[in-house]
């Protein structure tokens, strides 16, 4: 295939003097290699400033994550910083992950904020996500951001940007920073010279405060300090969760941690799996099997930017399982508030928080134990904030999304893996010094609020004409409901991007009381729920699908969860989505 002339003209651009000598050879072997698709591709778009920030492949291309591409996202950051805060010191502070580049880029960025006058706080080495969160808000800066592409292949990169709250952005600064930053449309309009002393490196003294605040979450240290040689797994996955996990399970009192020594070295090309997600049986495998021959009580796993957590269990057969993240979310959310119970911890004014697309048994429980819950729109930054707005008036317990992602305690604004790892071994420590195991817990668990399974697909539609696919895909969707799926009668759809309920027995519509999001919701007649929502951040449209199914007794867990997966197997063949 020939370059269309609109990306031969974006490829001259890039052979021009304004980009580097290296970026231009790499452009060019392309072109003499004819490798037009892959061109066209890294050419056909500006790769997007969405509402948290950029995510992509890495290469030279508008529509990759480069010096350039960052750059100019970097300075429209800092045009918006300068007219929001005039007259003020205004400071950031960068982290990055273990992922190739990511150092270099946290270098490039701080270069940037450092040359239009701002200071910096740049941590010396790899640090986890939520300890950015963290230090932004214990160092008064105004804004940070952290390199990383989460649990993406290693072929892609990010940059995540947080307000003064330690949260990501969110409206109106998300919006009006995407006007900034969509103003810079060349690189010499970048302020690549870096002032140094304005650069300040930063480590060991956050991570200290970091852990003695996350401490303090501990809820039943006695029953730690009876069970503290519980047998744990940890696999950072060659991620920036070695820095803090282990510390975090010694100071919870935790003293037989044994680490996946061949993912315990922070690299960008992860070698030993195909992608670092903790979500993926294959990439958990090594963890798995060490669990197994030390005959381990539970396994814990952490993505690169060490945000998520993946649990690992032993179950009735004595075999060793995933969990998947609605049953980790609803284990958590049940210690937290049964174990603040017991301890005489739980206050009127206290609340949880998770997503729409995560389980509905998480309002459940909180009803259960009388605490208030709300529900929100897929991203953390939504839970972190109406932590910000019920600030001084509500008191923020804990909160969950079906993504593997947790946040304990309010001193972080964005889900934290490290804290959850803690939680997580403590909610085991204590099962174990009353006799359970983890696996019974949840079974237990779904026996009192009755069984929910969930299960999500994604369907990956790459390049320009898979972008087109997702939207027509939801379109469709909109235009022409389903009238009914797997044989149930649809009774109602939740249109996020309306704002609007419809009730289809009977005509009637609802503010969803959210703002606009591109997400459908079919409720069927039994029950069940089945969402579709396009990725904001991965060339994807995810469906998820939750089901319940009667529970009686514990000791019927593995049938009815058995039944509950076929269900959704039913719906998922009806919809065609395999």
């Amino acid at each position: 295939m020939a370059l269309a002339p609109e990306i031969q003209q974006k490829v001259n651009a890039w052979l021009t003097p304004a980009y580097d000598a290296d970026t231009q050879a790499a452009i060019r072997a392309q072109l003499d290699g004819g490798q037009d698709e892959a061109l066209t591709d890294a050419f056909y778009r500006t790769l997007e400033f969405g509402t948290g920030g950029l995510r992509g492949v890495m290469g030279p291309g508008s529509n990759r994550m480069n010096r350039y591409t960052l750059g100019m996202a970097t300075q429209g950051l800092c045009n918006y910083l300068l007219t929001s805060f005039p007259g003020q010191e205004i400071k950031v502070a960068i982290a990055h992950d273990s992922r190739n580049n990511s150092p270099e880029f946290a270098r490039i960025a701080a270069g940037i904020f450092s040359a239009n006058g701002i200071t910096v706080y740049l941590f010396e080495s790899l640090r986890p996500t939520p300890e950015l969160s963290f230090a932004i808000r214990r160092l008064g800066c105004q804004s940070g951001c952290v390199i990383t592409a989460s649990h993406n292949p290693k072929e892609y990169n990010g940059y995540k940007v947080y307000w003064n709250d330690g949260a990501q952005v969110v409206a109106p600064h998300d919006e009006n920073i995407i006007v900034e930053v969509n103003k810079i449309t060349d690189p010499s309009a970048v302020r690549f010279a870096a002032d140094e002393s304005r650069i300040h490196l930063i480590g060991h003294d956050i991570d200290e405060q970091y852990l003695a605040e996350m401490q303090k979450l501990s809820i039943d240290p006695a029953a730690i300090r009876r069970q503290h040689d519980l047998k744990i797994v940890y696999t950072p996955l060659h991620g920036s969760g070695i820095t803090l996990v282990p510390g975090a399970l010694q100071r919870f009192g935790f003293d037989n941690v044994h680490l996946v020594e061949a993912q315990a070295t922070p690299d960008g090309n992860f070698p030993t799996v195909q992608s670092p997600n903790p979500e993926e049986k294959s990439a958990m495998q090594l963890a798995l099997d060490l669990a197994k021959d030390l005959d381990a009580d539970i396994v814990l796993a952490t993505d690169p930017d060490a945000d998520r957590v993946g649990l690992g269990v032993k179950n009735g057969k004595g075999e060793w399982v995933l969990l998947n993240g609605n049953q980790t979310a609803a284990l958590l959310t049940n210690y937290i508030l049964s174990a603040r119970a017991r301890a005489g911890k739980l206050a009127p004014n206290d609340f949880m928080v998770y997503t729409i697309v995560t389980s509905d048994v998480l309002g459940d429980i909180a009803r259960h134990y009388q605490v208030k819950s709300y529900n929100t729109l897929t991203g953390f930054k939504y839970i972190a904030g109406l932590i910000r707005d019920l600030a001084g008036q509500e008191n923020y317990l804990c909160g969950g999304e079906e993504s593997y992602g947790y946040l304990i305690g309010d001193f972080v604004r964005d889900k934290d893996a490290v804290s959850a790892c803690a939680l997580a071994a403590e909610m085991a420590a204590v099962a174990k010094d009353q006799g359970r195991t983890l696996y019974e817990e949840l079974a237990q668990m779904y026996a009192t609020f009755g069984l929910y399974h969930e299960n999500l697909i994604s369907l990956t539609k790459k390049g320009q004409r898979g972008a087109e696919e997702i939207q027509e895909m939801m379109a469709g969707l909109r235009a022409n409901p389903p009238a009914t799926i797997a044989g149930q009668p649809v009774v109602e759809m939740r249109d996020y991007q309306t704002g609007k309920i419809h009730d289809l027995r009977t005509g009637a519509a609802a503010d969803t009381g959210l703002e606009s999001s591109n997400v459908l919701q079919f409720i069927l007649e039994d029950g069940s729920k089945i969402s579709a929502r396009p990725s904001g951040t991965e060339p994807k449209i995810k469906f998820y699908f939750s089901v319940r199914q009667p529970l009686k007794s514990a000791v019927d867990f593995d049938l009815a969860q058995g039944m509950a997966k076929q269900k959704i197997q039913t719906i998922i063949d009806d919809m065609k989505l395999q």
